[in-house]
């Protein structure tokens, strides 16, 4: 693509599908397929509170699922992680990159927040 070329702008909250600057990471079949199970959860359980506001479903009620929700996010960033110590960090690692250890600090203390 010529530097010239307009591109299509994305909004804020939408990553590239796939860029020269991202980083990506093949995922075995599996680690993908759970990880896609727990998004799909979650993404009904998203959908369940909004019909839930749409019927006037008492604010508790909503808010219990709304709980629920974090909770299931906080065990798909646990298992992601996971998964990241083991395959990327290790790697990186054992390739003489310690700079991942201050991404994964970094990371972490986001996620502690």
């Amino acid at each position: 693509m010529d530097k010239n070329e307009k591109t299509e702008e994305l909004p804020d909250n939408v990553l590239p599908a796939c860029c020269e600057c991202c980083k990506t990471k093949e995922r075995s079949a599996e680690e993908y397929r759970s990880l896609m199970n727990r998004l799909s959860r979650i993404e009904g359980q998203v959908r369940g509170v909004k019909r839930m506001l749409e019927r006037d479903a008492y604010c508790v009620d909503i808010l219990i699922q709304v709980s629920a929700i974090n909770s299931a996010l906080n065990s798909f960033n646990k298992e992601l992680l996971g998964n990241h110590i083991r395959s990327c960090v290790v790697e990186n690692v054992r390739s003489g990159n310690d700079e991942i250890i201050d991404e994964l600090v970094a990371i972490i203390q986001k996620l502690m927040k």
